[in-house]
């Protein structure tokens, strides 16, 4: 199903021309217009879905089978040295664009400044076993 108002929606129908790097009956995989390195890509499944919290499970696979083949293909052709994969999920996880994507992002040593760099949570071991606990009741 296509939203008339998203912008990922226009470019998946092919409405809004972008930079594309591959396409199936799934997912279209085009060049992000704000890379924050040489090569960043988007993967976007074609039906709309906001997040990682209502994407279709067979689609969600596609996506990372797509991510992996890209990654592998785009590591051999652009030289770099590492890879990022990244997801976001709501606007406090740093998503702005409300379809599911999945950015695909070449890292190149000594060559971008734009590591992502995460800072630790400081949890005792009685906190950690709550967590967990809390976690593995969900998942009943």
């Amino acid at each position: 199903m296509k939203k008339e108002d998203c912008i990922f929606c226009k470019i998946a129908a092919g409405e809004i021309p972008s930079r594309k790097l591959y396409e199936d009956d799934d997912v279209i995989v085009i060049m992000d217009l704000s890379p924050t390195s040489k090569g960043h890509s988007l993967i976007i499944p074609k039906e709309h879905c906001t997040n990682i919290y209502d994407i279709d499970e067979d689609v969600a696979a596609k996506v990372m089978r797509v991510a992996k083949r890209l990654a592998i293909k785009m590591t051999d052709a652009l030289e770099c040295d590492g890879f990022n994969l990244l997801q976001n999920n709501g606007e406090t996880a740093g998503q702005t664009m409300f379809h599911f994507h999945m950015h695909l992002i070449p890292r190149y040593k000594d060559a971008d400044n734009n590591m992502l760099k995460f800072t630790s949570v400081s949890l005792n071991d009685e906190e950690m076993d709550a967590l967990r606990d809390q976690i593995v009741k969900a998942l009943d």
